[in-house]
């Protein structure tokens, strides 16, 4: 693919997300555990979106600390820090983000109202991951500023609905009336212009920025991004109800089995563990392990610098609207 030219683009795309998050472009880098680093989040944001830490991976608070810090002496542009609910206590962790000063958090896979609460009296905007419009509802009276859906189509943790991007979106946004972000199967402008016609005001991109040069993935993880094809994906868990999609190898197809025979939410729970993930995501074993992966990485080709990542997606979608203005043009 060829580079896009900067001088071509806007100096901003405005919303509703980019006005209450201070940023540029509509485009919001997705959590990313283990993957989201000082160095991705700081590309993203330096480039006009949002780039987010993932606190996966960085549970200690020297670790976090210092990746606030490094991604600060890289970009004077906002930053955010992405929480899991569930998975650890997050509150001292919360509260170092809002001291380091960073813009916005984002919270994923669980209840963020008590987190939500701690923030309160912050300048800190916080964005919260929702699969539908109900659980939408709830996060916008719990105080979030914005609002990311997740469908079907994406990477990690999904809605336990199989609800579409493409039905989520327009549902969501009838919900609310708080910004949102459109997430799952989202990887270049194209989908972006789509998100904006259905209402959104942006979107948030997980998959996509995992075939990046400065993502903290192992070289073959990124690879396997450009490779694999459309039937390239499963998901997993939903027997113990929390559903997430991943590449298809050895590793989830035994999970898989696991379920199908009836196995114990502890058994299923034992086979996705953290050491599962770092498999892919540290050592670049992609045949036994658990590598979080959506069906946008069909649409995914090369291995760019993130800062290009975001600038063909600006591209792409004034180059979608000035289509679609062409055809309301033809029209009349």
């Amino acid at each position: 693919m060829t580079t896009t030219d900067r001088t071509t683009l806007p100096s901003r795309m405005r919303t509703a997300a980019t006005d209450v998050l201070g940023i540029r472009y509509p485009i919001v880098q997705g959590g990313l555990a283990r993957i989201a680093r000082a160095e991705l989040a700081a590309a993203v944001s330096e480039a006009g979106g949002l780039g987010q830490i993932a606190v996966a991976g960085l549970a200690e608070p020297d670790l976090l600390r210092a990746q606030i810090r490094r991604a600060r002496q890289l970009t004077k542009a906002p930053i955010g820090v992405n929480f899991p609910v569930g998975h650890m206590q997050l509150e001292h962790l919360v509260d170092l983000a809002a001291e380091e000063g960073v813009e916005a958090v984002s919270f994923t896979g669980g209840n963020p109202k008590s987190y939500i609460a701690q923030l309160e009296n912050t300048p800190v905007r916080i964005l919260v991951l929702v699969s539908g419009p109900e659980q939408a509802k709830k996060a916008e009276q719990a105080g979030a500023h914005v609002l990311a859906t997740v469908g079907y189509e994406g990477g990690g943790h999904i809605g336990r609905s199989d609800l579409t991007t493409l039905v989520a979106i327009p549902l969501v946004c009838e919900a609310v009336s708080i910004p949102v972000l459109a997430g799952g199967g989202i990887a270049n402008g194209f989908g972006l212009a789509a998100a904006l016609a259905l209402g959104a005001d942006g979107v948030e991109v997980g998959t996509r920025f995992i075939a990046v040069r400065e993502a903290y993935a192992h070289q073959n993880y990124k690879e396997a991004v450009v490779q694999s094809g459309v039937d390239s994906t499963v998901v997993i868990k939903r027997s113990i109800g929390t559903p997430g999609r991943a590449l298809s190898n050895d590793w989830t197809t035994r999970i898989l089995d696991v379920e199908r025979n009836g196995a114990g939410k502890e058994v299923v729970l034992g086979l996705v563990r953290a050491d599962a993930n770092e498999r892919a995501t540290d050592g670049g074993d992609m045949v036994n392990s658990v590598a979080w992966l959506g069906q946008s990485t069909a649409l995914i080709r090369d291995i760019p610098g993130a800062s290009e990542v975001v600038e063909r997606m600006v591209a792409e979608a004034i180059q979608a609207s000035r289509r679609l203005a062409k055809c309301c043009d033809d029209a009349c």
